[in-house]
């Protein structure tokens, strides 16, 4: 029996673990919500144990829908929201406080504070990110400084911090391992990304104790074993990598050039540039693809806070739908003559605007507006909003070498992911507002898919990168196949005369407006 591979997928809502055959098939799959807890406004946090016992349950679940035992497995992956910050206790695994979630916006004034005391040049030139709360450092010294005795405990070395990926990987291997991969300490803003180090000038900055961090390590390496009872036996942890570095793998976006975006709680697109970082001009972020044999690929990013959250809400907040499903034939249903846009600044809206006071709005309400009108407007957003990200993009990409939109002729071609892409009247109404092509996968559970590709190259069972096999086209050709491709139909003076009018939205949506 050829070695079967396990993803495990830690999300912003939801933990999943995936078991996948000798071919990257999916062979079993076990899913458990995670709670979200909303303290004050614009705070947003997890349990960090309710984060491991939902690991724990699927990790099993899995592997025993699969009939498969712990002995099968050539390796675990771990793919995991970003940004995300747990602080605990090194003796006792003990966390010291809630996971702060990389939605929380509770470090606004402190971001604020960088960005006026002109120290956002310096973030952005280590880091290529900016400075905003969605990231990890200013969480980080706001646990700090806020939970008692918790700074001392730091300086002691008694403290260990890590994302979601690190607690994880220390609670599996028993405590014996603090590591983490290249892509998420690429998104705390203490990592320098050209050196491919933690950087003392920002440790300094965001006042951090170099003794609780990780041992950074490549996306796929020997990340140590978990312990014997948690699966029956040790399984080698062989693949870490950010939620949606992972889903870039996944989607086999290996040329510089080829684009992937991801629909779950928020949005997220990156861009392949190659072994050289592209530094935006347009607010995009500079990160790390992925980084395997020491070699780093970068990435231009845009991210958007809430997507498929904004569905979320018209079921959970307004009690509009009962499931999720219903808003793509209300969408249908939908008065074309009324032009409402929602603007989802739920936690404030990020690239390219990274306006962190913005909160959401309905604009063009009229007394025939209903709920398909708001259900349309709700999708309409995810697409107006990945519109702006690609808009960024192909300026900052314009006149660079060796990274041309890859795709027909001029034409970028987005692939996609994640939960919304099921909805063909979203995919399709997203074509026509950009203009081009968007893929949707045979397989969309992509994050998991690039988790288990990575423990699979480290246990050899994939070709190396720039061996015989050559990795772009080995994995895309085997492992990447197309569904379907929604082309646009919209006329492009609509689709620009709809776009304009999300654009005045949100205009008057921000808190500069």
């Amino acid at each position: 029996m050829e070695p079967l591979l396990l993803a495990l997928d830690q999300g912003t809502t939801s933990t999943r673990a995936i078991l996948f055959g000798p071919a990257l098939a999916p062979r079993a799959t076990a899913s458990q919500e995670l709670p979200q807890h909303f303290p004050a406004p614009g705070w947003v946090e997890h349990e960090p144990e309710d984060i491991w016992q939902g690991a724990l349950a699927t990790l099993r679940a899995a592997l025993a829908q699969g009939g498969a035992a712990a002995r099968d497995l050539a390796g675990i992956g771990i793919t995991n929201q970003r940004e995300t910050v747990v602080l605990w206790e090194r003796a006792s695994g003990r966390p010291v406080h809630r996971a702060i979630v990389w939605q929380d916006r509770r470090t606004t004034a402190a971001c604020a504070a960088l960005r006026e005391s002109g120290q956002e040049a310096l973030i952005t030139r280590r880091t290529g990110l900016l400075a905003d709360p969605y990231f990890s450092a200013t969480k980080l010294a706001w646990l700090l400084d806020h939970v008692s005795g918790a700074r001392a405990q730091a300086e002691r070395g008694e403290l260990a911090f890590g994302t979601v990926d690190s607690f994880l990987l220390w609670r599996l291997t028993g405590g014996r391992v603090h590591a983490t991969d290249a892509t998420n300490a690429a998104r705390t803003l203490l990592f320098d990304i050209t050196r491919g180090a933690w950087d003392d000038d920002l440790l300094r900055l965001f006042g951090i104790p170099r003794a609780i961090l990780p041992e950074v390590r490549d996306c796929a390496a020997e990340f140590g074993t978990t312990t014997p009872e948690i699966l029956g036996a040790p399984v080698p942890i062989r693949g870490i990598a950010g939620d949606q570095q992972a889903a870039t793998m996944g989607q086999a976006c290996f040329a510089p050039g080829m684009l992937k975006s991801t629909y779950g709680t928020g949005c997220f697109a990156l861009l392949n540039t190659g072994a050289t970082p592209v530094f935006s001009r347009h607010r995009l972020l500079t990160t790390i693809a992925w980084q395997l044999g020491g070699a780093r690929t970068y990435a231009l990013e845009g991210a958007i806070f809430v997507a498929g959250a904004t569905v979320q809400w018209l079921r959970d907040g307004l009690g509009l739908i009962g499931t999720a499903a219903e808003t793509g034939m209300l969408a249908q249903q939908a008065d074309p003559a009324q032009a409402v846009y929602l603007v989802p600044g739920f936690v404030g809206l990020g690239a390219p605007w990274w306006d962190a006071e913005a909160r959401g709005a309905i604009f063009g309400l009229t007394r025939n507006t209903g709920r398909a009108e708001l259900a349309r407007a709700a999708l309409e957003s995810v697409a107006f909003q990945t519109r702006d990200l690609l808009d960024a993009m192909a300026a900052d990409i314009a006149g660079e070498v060796g990274v041309a939109a890859s795709g027909t002729g001029d034409t970028m071609v987005l692939r996609v992911d994640g939960g919304m892409v099921a909805s063909d009247w979203t995919m399709q109404f997203l074509a026509d507002v950009l203009g081009a092509p968007v893929d949707r996968p045979t397989v969309m559970e992509t994050t998991a898919l690039g988790a288990a590709w990575l423990a699979g190259l480290q246990a050899g069972i994939f070709p190396p990168p720039g061996g015989a096999g050559d990795v772009p086209r080995a994995f895309g050709a085997t492992h990447w196949r197309l569904e379907r491709r929604f082309l646009p139909q919209m006329a492009r003076e609509e689709a620009a005369r709809r776009h304009a009018g999300w654009l005045d939205a949100v205009r008057r949506t921000r808190s500069g407006g």
